[in-house]
């Protein structure tokens, strides 16, 4: 009942103060409202209820001016969007329009253009298709003449290196090899003036002599003909830089016979049967002392290239261009191309022009009735017919004797029945009416 009768109490209160305000008409404000609140000395619990049935009508009417403001602030925005909008609707309308006649226009100006261009181009096209076709022409021409000339040359030279099954002859890599061969024979090439320049008591008959007499020896012992060609190169080379006295030039040529022996053969003579072959002239020490004389004079280089060795490619190279290969071609070029290691004026020549001219000479001394070279020849020597032309008449003069020289083991060792007797074997028709034609 306490409690009740305090609630009314508190009702009427707050009844009269309401109206109080409302007689006078003044603006309420919060402050004021609290003023009036604590003069009437409400209590505890009337305050609180009275705070927020004031705050209520004061956050609705802010939440009701906020929503004023946004709504008047969304009308303009929506007003001028829809305005601008309407706006670029409106011009691009007109710029489409605008597009549309321009682009008409312009399409039929570049027709109008295109028209000339076209032509423009056309008849340069034209004028450009008759130049290319007529270069065409001139050039297919000329490839064809090529072609030809090329195919000729390729049908004209024989392979000799296809097909060939026995691996010594390395028809892989010949070429290759045969490359490496050509520019040694010039880096190893002994002088050909050192009888004037380096040696005093040796002439060139006396070379002679000692070369013919080792042929003697190499038949004695049934050397290789790898082994005289290289012990006739480590002679001039020695002699090309050391002065040697005449009588030790037997003990030269028995200690580069030694030394070719040992790189060439399969079964080297010994030191004894050297020593013995001289009759017992130079005694053992002094043989192996030369031949260390000599292998620090040519620094141990003993692979070297030597007639010989060109001479076996080339005439390979002349058997495959005849029908039916003569095994009396192969020892008459053997011949003649050992018959120019007794003569010093050969030095000029290189190794493979020599056995070039002996293969040239021997082909022409077994057939006249057709020129002794040919496209496969001139392939695989690398001359032609003219740069053979020297050697080949100073090798017929070898081949004739005309100089009436006494040394005859190489005609003795050729004029054997194993060798065909090619020593006897010469050629109706001199060789030098091939090269004035």
């Amino acid at each position: 009942m306490h409690r009740a009768s305090s609630k009314h109490t508190n009702a009427k209160k707050e009844a009269i103060s309401t109206s109080k305000i409302r007689d006078n008409n003044v603006r309420v404000t919060r402050s004021r409202a609290k003023a009036l609140g604590v003069s009437n000395s409400p209590s505890k619990p009337a305050f609180k209820h009275e705070t927020k049935r004031v705050a209520r009508p004061s956050n609705k009417r802010m939440a009701s001016d906020n929503i004023t403001v946004c709504n008047q602030k969304r009308r303009a925005v929506l007003k001028d969007v829809t305005n601008t909008l309407a706006e670029s609707i409106i011009s691009t309308e007109g710029n489409v329009k605008a597009c549309k006649r321009g682009g008409k226009e312009t399409k039929q100006i570049e027709e109008d253009g295109l028209v000339d261009v076209d032509g423009e181009k056309s008849k340069l096209a034209e004028d450009l298709s008759k130049i290319r076709m007529v270069e065409s022409l001139d050039a297919s021409a000329s490839k064809q003449k090529e072609d030809r000339s090329d195919v000729t040359d390729c049908v004209q030279i024989v392979d000799i290196d296809s097909g060939v099954q026995d691996p010594q002859f390395c028809s892989l890599y010949a070429a290759s090899i045969y490359d490496s061969i050509n520019v040694a024979e010039l880096e190893q090439r002994p002088s050909t003036s050192y009888m004037v320049q380096v040696q005093r008591d040796i002439d060139p008959t006396m070379r002679g002599i000692l070369i013919d007499w080792l042929v003697e020896v190499s038949e004695e012992y049934k050397l290789v003909s790898d082994t005289l060609y290289l012990t006739v190169n480590l002679i001039d080379r020695f002699m090309s830089h050391n002065y040697i006295e005449k009588r030790k030039l037997q003990l030269l040529g028995v200690t580069c016979m030694l030394i070719a022996s040992k790189y060439e053969e399969i079964s080297a003579p010994r030191l004894e049967e050297f020593c013995f072959i001289t009759d017992n002239t130079y005694t053992r020490l002094e043989v192996l002392s030369m031949e260390i004389k000599v292998l620090n004079s040519l620094h141990f280089r003993l692979s070297v290239p030597t007639t010989k060795t060109f001479l076996r490619r080339f005439i390979r190279a002349a058997q495959a261009s005849d029908k039916v290969p003569l095994i009396e071609m192969e020892y008459l070029a053997n011949y003649f191309a050992e018959l120019t290691l007794t003569e010093y004026t050969f030095l000029r020549f290189l190794p493979s022009l020599i056995a070039a001219s002996a293969v040239f000479l021997a082909r022409w001394t077994l057939d006249q009735s057709n020129h002794p070279w040919n496209k496969t020849l001139q392939h695989y020597t690398r001359y032609e017919t003219s740069a053979l032309k020297n050697a080949v008449l100073a090798m017929e003069d070898l081949q004739l004797n005309t100089s009436g020289s006494t040394l005859i083991a190489i005609r003795t060792k050729y004029n054997q029945q194993k060798f065909k007797r090619v020593a006897t074997l010469t050629s109706p028709e001199r060789v030098n009416t091939l090269f004035s034609r």
